[in-house]
């Protein structure tokens, strides 16, 4: 049999999940401190703000994409600017206060200054009444209206009487903001890591993704990577759009991604295939999370969710999927008040992450190895690899890892094939082909199917 021998310079690396620093969680956890209290919207101060305390994490570049750009369907709306917003009683007390939370007023509203009876009133404020004492999220981008939202409980509460009503926006021309940052590796292809900064003050759906994908690109900076790796903040559905409409030449150079969020409570961890449903992210992350843990759950892709539709629509189709820790829509703090800081916990934060470096692990590593012992299997203890009865004998672990690694290294099955076959962790399988390689048992064969630059996009 001919084959090529290469050398992949990534896999010759230390591993991202052995390299994942022991306070990854707290460094993590801080910058959604950071990111918390900001006012975000679908384009406006607030996402430039919070793109700025990014920056203050990796070398990001900022993009303005200007109110009324054409893009595919879609048209950039004018920014939204909130300064104040309240809703004061008879006696001068603010009963709903932005400056208290700023969930309390419907994102994106209308400028109101009006005097009115509560009966009027409740027309425009939104509660969760099988959740009395958390405020809703609400967002109203694109319909012209204006709202609050308060706790159920306290709109109870409210006596009937006259209110004063103060919203003190503005919808301005201007643009619409993304962050961009790209990590050079080896190949010019790419991974795409995406996630969403637009909502307002909630720490596990707006602000757990932005931050981990920024300390994620800070860690890659200062390592040599087999990929090219491309991280995005932008607003979500929209900034997305943007994003592809001005990159359309270029998304072919996308191999694999992931969108991030949600990664900061104890649930999950899920994962939501890509659109082809059968892509090496795909195999990869359903790899990690069922070794990761028993609670794991990987589900089909649809065409509802977070920027994994847009990355995954008809005329892209790439190869991204979305990671996340509960799924969006099914945790009950889920766009509301209670998805706060006490909500997002470091622990939850760090294991998201070793699990994304896992998912990056085997699209850096997989590879197709072949065995340099052709014929019967090797003599491992002659080779210093044998792992002797005291340690558990033939069938200790480590002597299977390399007994499946060098049978299954034809130069036919990669690393992850292997894994799957043998029911091994890719980490195990990875680590056992870099120890046969240092002991000349085996080689990395060079294949179309191994070098990405090589790899086709299909549509």
């Amino acid at each position: 049999m001919d084959t090529v021998v290469a050398s992949f310079g990534s896999t010759e690396s230390t591993a991202l999940v052995e390299a994942v620093p022991a306070a990854i969680g707290d460094d993590i956890h801080a910058l959604v401190r950071d990111l918390f209290p900001i006012c975000r919207s679908l384009a406006g101060d607030g996402l430039r703000e919070s793109l700025q305390v990014l920056r203050r994490r990796i070398d990001l570049t900022v993009h303005e994409v200007p109110t009324g750009t054409q893009v595919f369907d879609w048209v950039i709306p004018k920014e939204w600017k909130i300064r104040d917003a309240y809703i004061r009683n008879a006696a001068g007390e603010r009963v709903v206060d932005f400056r208290v939370n700023n969930l309390h007023v419907m994102n994106y509203s209308v400028p109101v200054r009006a005097n009115m009876d509560l009966a009027a009133l409740r027309g425009h404020i939104f509660t969760l009444p099988d959740q009395p004492d958390v405020i809703p999220y609400r967002k109203s981008y694109f319909e012209e209206g204006w709202g609050f939202c308060m706790a159920h409980r306290a709109l109870m509460a409210l006596p009937d009487g006259r209110y004063d009503v103060v919203i003190d926006s503005s919808h301005d021309d201007g643009s619409l903001s993304y962050g961009e940052y790209l990590h050079r590796g080896d190949s010019e292809s790419e991974v795409l890591l995406s996630s969403h900064i637009c909502h307002p003050s909630l720490a596990n759906d707006n602000c757990s993704g932005p931050a981990l994908l920024a300390i994620l690109a800070a860690q890659l900076a200062q390592r040599r990577t087999r990929y090219s790796y491309r991280f995005l903040w932008a607003p979500g559905t929209l900034g997305a759009i943007a994003w592809l409409a001005r990159n359309q030449a270029r998304v072919d150079r996308i191999r694999h991604g992931l969108v991030v969020a949600c990664v900061g409570d104890g649930g999950g961890p899920t994962y939501k295939r890509s659109r082809r449903g059968d892509a090496l992210v795909d195999r990869a992350a359903a790899h990690v999370l069922r070794h990761a843990a028993a609670t794991s759950s990987v589900l089909p892709f649809s065409p509802v969710g977070y920027d994994e539709r847009q990355y995954g629509s008809p005329g892209f189709n790439l190869p991204v999927g979305l990671f996340q820790r509960s799924l969006f829509g099914t945790f009950p703090e889920y766009h509301t008040s209670a998805d706060d800081l006490d909500f997002v916990r470091p622990e939850h934060l760090a294991s998201s992450y070793r699990m994304i470096c896992g998912i990056l692990d085997v699209l850096e590593q997989d590879h197709r190895p072949v065995s340099l012992v052709r014929h019967g299997e090797p003599m491992l203890s002659r080779h210093g690899l044998f792992a002797r009865a005291t340690q558990g004998g033939a069938g200790a672990p480590s002597n299977l890892t390399l007994l499946w690694t060098l049978n299954l290294a034809d130069g036919t099955h990669s690393l992850l094939d292997i894994a799957e076959r043998a029911d091994l962790s890719f980490a195990a399988i990875a680590s056992a082909a870099r120890s046969l390689r240092d002991h000349g048992l085996l080689a990395p064969v060079a294949t179309e199917r191994d070098l990405p630059d090589a790899e086709a996009s299909r549509s």
